[in-house]
């Protein structure tokens, strides 16, 4: 059984009870320049909770569909009929696969068309196209808030932007997303690898929930890992599993196997035709390129997305332990609103003892 978020028990609380004369709150000076008195926020009326309810319920009920969708994401394999090992030809062909999927009407900076035409890639975009068709349509609406934002970090690192589609196969872009494995986040971290990133995460404040804390620091660790491995698709692995159990794949293999590689990438089609990673992380990159052929070209797959508009936000700085309900007044928006742009804040304060940037507004167009 799911339990509400205690947000969704306070304001439904909220709306209960003898209506009592409206007070309006006093400003906190704190948030006013030296010069300048606010003048008290005007009083809410009993309708605003219950509109705030019925938000809070929307994004609680779209965290819940993403979810099982991402689950059965993760579960999903071919059926025992059909072959796990997969052997790959020179061109990067199984036997039995689809002919290339790629068009020239687009360019990328992973290396999709080697292996685009694996099975597995094939059984992915099946996937996308079917059991996971709605969904995969509302991230892919979500994208144009980040994409940009990620691609410009990725590169930064030195890495290929077109591996922001691993945050579309690890959350379709929720902040809200978490796993049955308690990672969190846009990018899933788990407590240990985001508090090594210098993420924040406690009682407070959770940044894995960050859409821009997070991608930082995903970027960093993305860097980390193909240093060590030499392979985007190898760091992809170790994202999904962790370098520890990557390595040890990897040492595994017969010498003769290790020497003959091509190139640094066909060593994660050597570990996928072994027992030597679970099965989830084999079929990590055939997902990853499933998901960017979809995302980069959705028409082509039946997808009709509409333009959108990256989220632009201004920040304003408060001071300890700020009500978000007084960001929100001071804003002239809402406490769900206030929480969908910093999700990263789990209680309906700020933290106690430091300042905080908070975005106070959506842009114009994006909700």
């Amino acid at each position: 059984m799911r339990l509400l978020p205690l947000s969704i028990v306070i304001l439904f609380l909220a709306c209960g009870g003898n209506r009592a004369e409206p007070v309006a709150p006093a400003p906190d000076p704190a948030l006013a320049g030296d010069m300048l008195v606010l003048p008290p926020a005007p009083a809410l009326d009993t309708f605003v909770p219950l509109r705030e309810l019925a938000a809070e319920l929307r994004l609680a009920a779209d965290s819940a569909a993403d979810e099982e969708v991402l689950e059965a994401l993760a579960d999903a394999h071919p059926t025992d009929g059909e072959s796990d090992d997969v052997a790959l030809d020179a061109a990067g062909s199984g036997a039995g696969g689809a002919k290339a999927l790629t068009s020239t009407a687009v360019s990328w900076d992973i290396d999709v068309d080697t292996y685009n035409s694996h099975d597995r890639v094939q059984y992915y975009l099946d996937f996308f196209q079917g059991r996971g068709r709605e969904r995969m349509g509302i991230w892919l609406t979500r994208m144009p808030r980040y994409e940009a934002m990620i691609r410009t970090r990725l590169q930064e690192q030195g890495l290929p932007g077109d591996l922001v589609y691993l945050a579309l196969i690890e959350s379709g872009f929720s902040n809200s997303a978490t796993s049955r494995a308690r990672a969190v986040g846009m990018w899933q971290f788990m407590k240990g690898t985001a508090k090594g990133y210098g993420l924040r995460v406690d009682s407070w404040v959770d940044e894995r929930r960050d859409p821009y804390k997070a991608t930082d620091a995903a970027a960093r660790h993305l860097r980390d890992l193909n240093r060590r491995f030499g392979s985007l698709y190898l760091a992809a692995a170790a994202y999904n599993a962790g370098a520890g159990k990557v390595s040890r794949g990897l040492g595994r293999l017969p010498d003769e196997e290790e020497a003959d590689s091509a190139n640094a990438d066909a060593m994660f089609f050597r570990l996928y035709d072994t027992k030597f990673l679970r099965r989830e992380t084999k079929d990590y990159v055939p997902k990853l390129i499933a998901a960017a052929l979809i995302a980069k070209e959705p028409a082509r797959y039946g997808f009709e997305v509409g333009p959108g508009e990256p989220a632009v936000y201004d920040s304003i700085v408060v001071p300890t332990m700020t009500g978000l309900d007084v960001i929100a007044r001071l804003a002239d928006t809402t406490v769900t609103a206030i929480r969908e742009l910093n999700p990263q804040y789990l209680r309906l304060a700020t933290p106690p003892g430091v300042t905080s940037a908070v975005r106070p507004a959506a842009p114009s167009g994006i909700t």
